[in-house]
């Protein structure tokens, strides 16, 4: 695993990536992240960690374009949980909840990659093999049903009237 990145923040807002000696973007930080890079922002002056109030610009900023993640509910929800008594537990509750779902979309990109690399041959015979044996079950129960109440039957024909 590799060390902790620290980005410095300057009172002109402009931040300093230690590692490349360079000045980079917000954007710049939010691509480190997604990479999976370990970071942390400091305050140039000061040394106070200031990478809560970065990462919550990333989130604003990317709020405002496109399709949010954060609907009006969710985000009354939990303004309404700062100062409760479960305000430590729902943070806590989150980070799991983050946790489960990241593993959840492993194991589901995993399968798809096992999927992906059949031939596509492969694949459309599978595909096929469940869609025939589906169609097989719908016509016998089908087959079950109109047996019962086909019109022609003999069971069922009316005499007119």
């Amino acid at each position: 695993m590799s060390a902790t990145r620290v980005i410095k923040k300057y009172p002109n807002r402009r931040l300093y990536d230690t590692e490349i000696s360079s000045y980079i973007t917000i954007e710049d930080v939010r691509q480190l992240i997604v990479d999976g890079e370990t970071l942390e922002v400091r305050d140039a002056k000061t040394g106070e960690d200031l990478t809560r109030q970065v990462l919550l610009q990333i989130i604003t900023e990317h709020e405002q374009e496109g399709q949010p993640m954060l609907s009006t509910q969710l985000l009354s929800q939990l303004i309404r949980f700062y100062g409760d008594s479960l305000q430590g537990f729902m943070g806590n509750y989150l980070e799991r909840s983050m946790q489960v779902f990241l593993e959840q979309q492993q194991q589901f990109r995993q399968q798809m990659g096992g999927l992906l690399g059949q031939t596509p041959w492969t694949m459309l015979n599978q595909l096929t093999e469940r869609n025939m044996a589906l169609w097989k079950d719908f016509q016998q129960n089908l087959g079950g049903m109109g047996s019962a109440t086909h019109p022609g039957h003999a069971k069922d024909a009316r005499k007119p009237r």
